[in-house]
């Protein structure tokens, strides 16, 4: 359960923005759209290994400039 502590005579605004940015830390929709379909573990290690290629990608061509 998120709490969201609101002092007294606070914006509604801002704590909707307080509660929203909690929400996101806790990665629930992330999680939830991940479970949505199954990926099998063959696919995933080969999207890890794609993203471990370009970030060293960009780590060479940051050493180049």
């Amino acid at each position: 359960m998120i709490i969201v502590p609101v002092k007294e005579g606070e914006n509604i605004d801002k704590a909707l923005k307080k509660f929203k940015r909690k929400f996101e830390k806790t990665g629930i929709i992330r999680e939830l759209r991940s479970r949505q379909a199954f990926t099998k573990p063959c696919e995933i290690r080969r999207e890890e290994i794609k993203h471990a290629v370009y970030v060293q990608e960009l780590h060479r061509k940051m050493e180049e400039v």
